[in-house]
């Protein structure tokens, strides 16, 4: 088992060239040589966003100028800085030099600013800083996972068309502090992946170890997320599992070389689960986290989905607790690989821009930034799984004949059943874990059982993540 915990990227070297870089509105013709544009001994950034990851990017890049000097052989200093507010007091220091603008233009249209990092997020004005900053020559930096989710074919498309010397880099997208990106890139050229399965959103581990560790409910969760700043105003997109979907989706195309509408990828997140559902998890001798799972098939086939899971305490993510992020990737040459580290924050996000702001400044190239597509891998919109089901029901009899029926109909096997002591009647349920069996037919099963006068609420299902568990 490989745990990759730092990453080291290797310098190329780079020879000068002319290419044209049209502005928005205009066309000139600039000298590059890898981003050696401003002088033969600097490279000059413009960020778009001054908040809290802007800012740690602008600290560490103060904090190791010396050494990022000897490093890379260049000066690396950040010219302008776009903010919504010129006037609202920043919690860092600007360098000498560097000012605060309001208009995009004042950066994209700069051609002293060889490089732009975006880091204001969001899909609609994100994405004009971006593609813009890319058509008129300038290397980008982004932690926009959203935008490169949403609009990774056109982002591809126009990357491509451009001089070689213009950059997309987005380590900072996926899982913030973690170099899963680049290790994707470079670590598995040789390499087949099988299977991807990682704890990616921060904010609902967090709350899933309150749930679970402290026994909160999940409306107590949530409200301590958001008191820690790990849920935001509208926490939707994390415990939806949106958040999670995106990165997902990122990594399916690096891993597979696959695209995949993110529609499309099976996502349900930790608004259903009760206390209750932690109480079979450590009955049968697990927990439940949110995972992103992406899995390829001898045949070529991938299937993917976000859910909650019931995960065996001797599993390595089962530990993984608060509001960190791991990774697991099986292969056939590394067997197991595990990354694991801190997801989001000021300092783990801006870590990962100041790598890739760092590579650039080495002249280091990477031609296709989501690796090449593939010619036979085919995305289903299904999936095979032991399962692991909570019905809540009002008092009757026939109750498991009918659910053992239902089963029986849709080609569900049980193999076991279980019922924990009953504190209060209004908490009256029991789970089931089924075999391995189609995803497809375990939602036919819900709406059947669903439909039943005994069952009260919305049947709860999810996938047990490995299919060797053992109760």
């Amino acid at each position: 088992m490989h745990f990759h915990l730092s990453f080291i990227a290797s310098a190329l070297s780079a020879g000068t060239v002319f290419s044209f870089a049209p502005t928005i509105g205009q066309s000139n013709l600039r000298a590059s040589s890898s981003l050696q544009m401003s002088a033969d001994d600097t490279v000059t950034l413009g960020i778009f966003g001054g908040g809290t990851v802007g800012g740690g990017i602008v600290e560490i890049l103060s904090k190791k100028k010396s050494y990022f000097q000897q490093l890379t052989g260049k000066n690396i200093e950040v010219k302008k800085v776009c903010v919504r507010d010129a006037s609202k007091p920043r919690d860092f220091t600007l360098p000498e030099g560097c000012s605060v603008v309001t208009s995009y233009d004042d950066i994209l249209n700069d051609d002293d600013i060889d490089i732009a990092v975006e880091v204001m997020g969001g899909t609609t004005d994100a994405k004009d800083v971006v593609m813009g900053a890319l058509k008129n020559g300038k290397s980008v930096v982004t932690a926009n996972k959203a935008l490169i989710a949403k609009d990774l074919g056109e982002i591809e498309s126009l990357v491509s068309s451009l001089d070689g010397d213009t950059q997309f880099r987005y380590e900072a997208a996926v899982c913030g502090g973690i170099p899963i990106i680049r290790s994707m890139q470079s670590d598995f050229v040789g390499d087949e992946i099988n299977l991807m399965s990682g704890i990616i959103n921060g904010c609902t581990n967090f709350m899933l170890t309150a749930m679970d560790r402290d026994g909160k409910s999940y409306d107590e969760a949530l409200s301590q997320a958001s008191d820690l700043g790990y849920a935001e105003a509208d926490p939707t997109l994390d415990v939806g599992g949106f958040d999670a979907r995106s990165k997902l989706k990122i990594l399916m195309r690096l891993a597979y070389g696959i695209d995949v509408e993110e529609d499309e990828i099976s996502c349900r997140g930790i608004t259903e689960l009760t206390k209750i559902d932690f109480g079979y998890a450590k009955t049968l001798g697990g927990t439940i986290k949110l995972l992103g799972v992406a899995e390829k098939s001898d045949s070529g086939e991938v299937s993917a989905f976000v859910s909650p899971c019931y995960v065996t305490n001797d599993d390595p993510l089962s530990s993984v607790n608060g509001a960190t992020n791991a990774i697991e990737v099986i292969s056939d040459n590394l067997v197991s690989s595990i990354y694991i580290g801190q997801g989001a924050g000021r300092f783990p996000t801006a870590n990962s821009c100041i790598n890739d702001i760092v590579a650039l400044a080495k002249g280091d190239m990477t031609p296709l930034p989501f690796n090449p597509k593939s010619s036979d891998a085919k995305f289903v919109n299904n999936y095979e799984s032991v399962f692991f089901l909570r019905l809540s029901y009002r008092d009757q009899v026939g109750i498991t004949r009918q659910v053992g029926e239902i089963c029986e109909k849709h080609g569900v096997s049980i193999h076991s059943i279980l019922q924990n002591p009953i504190a209060k009647s209004q908490e009256s349920a029991f789970a089931i874990v089924t075999e391995k069996v189609e995803y497809a037919a375990i939602v036919r099963v819900m709406a059947d059982i669903e439909a039943l006068n005994w069952c009260k609420g919305k049947p709860f299902y999810m996938p047990v993540l490995r299919e060797d568990w053992q109760f």
